[in-house]
């Protein structure tokens, strides 16, 4: 863990709060901006650490948003986790709360109603962009890759087909890397 210098500390404030009014889809959509920041950019932690975070806080009861404070608190202890949750969290709370008071008036509007029809496959494609940026550490990884892309290809095999709740998998990707299959 790092400590940062508080002009730092601003620069994450502030581009966790432009971040916020990205994330459409929720704050795991911007995950891909996020370790452009943190480890290519900034290199406040490393590739590894990242998923890491990312993957220990997906899987940790409560809301997506888990891993932000996480990543913050690699880069920089406590400062950092509020600064990175309280950036991410106080644009799109507002815009949602001005938003949905708006738009519940207005719901059976053509206007409302275009921008709900596009926003969903932005949102698919952001979340598509973040998986993917996920799996690249595996794929370089020789001794791991065949066992991930098999993980990766049943877990969207069993999503797609199943309504089987995602802590189940969780469990399951677990359970293996524990035992290094995967």
């Amino acid at each position: 863990m790092n400590t940062l210098p508080a002009g730092d500390l601003l620069a994450l404030f502030l581009h966790f709060l432009t971040l916020s009014l990205l994330s459409i889809g929720g704050a795991m959509s911007t995950a891909p901006e996020m370790q452009r920041y943190f480890v290519v950019e900034r290199g406040w932690i490393g590739e590894a650490d990242f998923t890491t975070a990312i993957a220990l806080a997906q899987a940790a009861p409560g809301p997506n948003v888990l891993f932000v404070p996480v990543l913050g608190f690699q880069a920089a202890g406590l400062p950092g986790a509020a600064a990175a949750l309280v950036g991410i969290l106080l644009p799109s709370t507002l815009l949602s709360l001005g938003v949905s008071r708006w738009g519940s008036s207005r719901r059976d509007t053509a206007l409302v109603r275009a921008f709900t029809a596009g926003l969903a496959p932005v949102t698919v494609g952001l979340v598509f962009a973040t998986g993917w940026l996920l799996t690249l550490p595996f794929l370089g990884d020789p001794a791991h890759r065949n066992g991930a892309l098999v993980l990766i290809a049943l877990t969207a095999l069993v999503t797609l087909r199943t309504k089987l709740a995602p802590i189940w998998m969780i469990l399951v990707g677990a359970l293996l890397g524990a035992a290094g299959i995967a």
